[in-house]
């Protein structure tokens, strides 16, 4: 791997052997992409995307007028109050438009009833849902005009603007925070975050902060002065401490122990005294002693893909590789620090699995690439489980035998639930897959325990649920997708999530095309229908976190690191926009500080 400051490209077209080269028709990996071709190519992309939703959507709206009119000239005394002409100058009412076309979806197709729709226990539904679906854009003014929200503290990391701060939303004021730059680090991509219990956080509390480094600073198409051969490798593990008056570096764990991870990270719900942090641009997901900060496990995720071209190296299949790693015995230290271990230069955005299979997302080793960036908790802590988003599925882990693989649950709708895990020596496991049709993104356990749910994304864009009620998760199988009949092809795309208290709803976030305008879905778990979906709220709207009186879900936008931001707060009760605070934008992630133990199964430790 490059030393800081050398940019870390690949050399040679990759084939999944030493010195061979990639056939032209297979899918090449560039010899050098820099960020700003990257930049270039998603913009573009985003442009179709855009363009191919607003299409969709107009002529939605335009069939379903047509069909209403039909409706009422054949119902001359039924007068629904609306025509084709009003639902587009709604449309233009909106704050984005690719939002507003779902008006007239709504307002033809009747509201949120189940019926029609269900997704039952028993069977797997594999088409979208038909009952009518809610659509409320909301008021772009909203704001909370200093109502409480609660005697709880919200903490919230600020990406690109290298810090995390916390919000007390008994009042609504800033409590304290914390920048990186102060500390040495250059290049602070303060990206997820998770705290442990405190019964008082208002006068203080703990958490860790992963950092991401390296290009991912280029990537968003901010005019810098930066460059990929200067720009500093960061990728720091943090742990922090709030005393009541400000917040303070504890330790740089990536120092402690030469693990540089920079994405999600998740604290055990069962005794809040154990947390991982797993690394997609480098594989790694491992497991840390909150008190110690010994590495209680490390696990490195390769692909060997069927084909040795990009292109298909994830479609037709191929084998996953989980092993155990371990620190160098003479210094106890692994050699991770920094972006030592980056198989791509910069992370995959979301919704950019697809970039990689392009060959516009460089790095040492793409096509060993399988996208493990975050490891979610059971509720009751029995089970891990590591999201491999290339894979679309994920690996169960076993912390009651250090970690070690058990099983692999498989999303997409059209495969099969479970691939076997076999293991190969006491520390290698592999998963043969025969195809992959689609990549995954986030994963979620509800609190009750009783689901676990997948977000399979670009390809099937769907949400994917398994019941994991059974002891043994070699038992675990699908039991429905939800699918929304506007999901179609990339977007809107289903995105982060969080569950009420009692498991019965889920929020997800729902990703529409750059610029437009994002929101928040309801969706019922006893059913696995879709109730209602709130439009508007803000671009690029990122996780949901949940008051733990169960009153407020808190969803943050960070308007693609420099646009439009704020924090949308929804009343769970009506589920309903009751307010926007101010942010100061960047938001990647949001967290509420628990104040008990039992807190913990709401938090990112169990959703993502």
């Amino acid at each position: 791997m490059a030393k800081r400051g050398q940019r870390t490209t690949t050399g040679k077209p990759q084939r999944g052997a030493p010195g061979v080269q990639v056939e032209p028709e297979g899918g090449r990996v560039p010899a050098r992409v820099s960020p700003e071709e990257f930049v270039r190519r998603r913009t573009e992309v985003e442009q179709q995307d855009h363009a191919a939703f607003q299409t969709y959507v107009a002529a939605k709206a335009d069939a379903d007028a047509r069909k209403a009119m039909a409706v009422a000239m054949a119902a001359p005394t039924r007068r629904r109050g609306f025509s084709r002409r009003s639902i587009f100058n709604a449309a233009v009412g909106t704050a984005v438009v690719a939002e507003a076309g779902v008006l007239g979806y709504n307002a033809l197709n009747g509201s949120g009833s189940t019926a029609g729709g269900t997704h039952t226990a028993g069977a797997v539904s594999t088409a979208p849902q038909r009952a009518g679906i809610a659509r409320e854009v909301v008021d772009s003014r909203a704001d909370v005009r200093g109502q409480s929200l609660g005697n709880w503290v919200a903490l919230l990391p600020t990406k690109m603007g290298g810090g995390t701060y916390a919000i007390d939303l008994n009042s609504n004021r800033v409590l304290g925070s914390i920048w990186y730059w102060n500390y040495g680090d250059y290049n602070p991509i303060s990206h997820h975050l998770c705290a442990f219990p405190s019964s008082d956080p208002a006068h203080g509390f703990e958490f860790v902060n992963s950092t991401q480094g390296g290009q991912n600073s280029l990537i968003y198409g901010i005019n810098t002065s930066v460059t990929a051969e200067t720009v500093p490798e960061g990728t720091n593990i943090y742990r922090v401490r709030f005393d009541g008056t400000q917040m303070q570096l504890v330790e740089n764990v990536s120092e402690t122990t030469g693990l540089g991870l920079g994405v999600h990270v998740t604290v055990n719900p069962k005794d809040a005294q154990s947390y991982f942090v797993t690394d997609g641009q480098k594989d790694i997901a491992a497991c840390f002693d909150r008190t110690t900060s010994r590495v209680k496990a490390a696990l490195r995720f390769d692909w060997t893909p069927n084909v040795p071209e990009l292109r298909d190296a994830w479609i037709k299949g191929g084998t996953l590789t989980i092993k155990k790693i371990y620190p160098d015995p003479t210094t106890g230290l692994y050699d991770y620090k920094g972006t030592k271990g980056n198989k791509i230069d910069w992370e995959m955005v979301p919704m950019g699995e697809l970039f990689v299979e392009e060959g516009v997302t460089p790095g040492a080793a793409p096509l060993s690439l399988t996208g493990a960036d975050g490891t979610v908790w059971h509720p009751e802590g029995r089970w891990a489980a590591t999201v491999v988003r290339l894979c679309g599925g994920i690996a169960i882990l076993d912390p009651e035998k250090n970690f070690d693989p058990v099983a692999f649950l498989q999303f997409n709708k059209d495969s099969q639930d479970q691939y076997p895990v076999e293991p190969v020596d006491k520390d290698t496991w592999r998963v043969v897959f025969d195809k992959i049709h689609s990549p995954g993104h986030e994963i979620g356990f509800s609190p009750d325990g009783r689901f676990l749910v997948m977000m399979n994304n670009l390809r099937e864009n769907n949400c994917s649920i398994f019941s994991c009620s059974d002891p043994d998760p070699k038992n675990w199988r699908k039991v429905a997708h939800v699918e929304d009949p506007l999901w179609r092809g990339k977007y809107p795309n289903p995105f982060h999530m969080v569950f009420s208290l009692d498991s019965s709803k889920l929020y997800l976030s729902i990703l529409h095309p750059s610029p437009a305008y994002s929101g928040i879905m309801v969706v019922d778990t006893k059913t696995w229908t879709i109730i209602k979906e709130i439009q508007g709220i803000g671009p690029d709207l990122q996780t949901p976190a949940i008051t733990y009186d169960g009153k407020y879900v808190l969803t943050p936008f960070s308007g693609f690191q420099r646009q439009s931001s704020g924090i949308a707060v929804v009343d769970t009760a009506t589920d309903t926009l009751i307010g926007i605070l101010p942010s100061n934008g960047g938001h990647h992630d949001c967290v509420i500080i628990p104040t008990k133990l039992e807190h913990m199964k709401h938090t990112r430790s169990c959703t993502l």
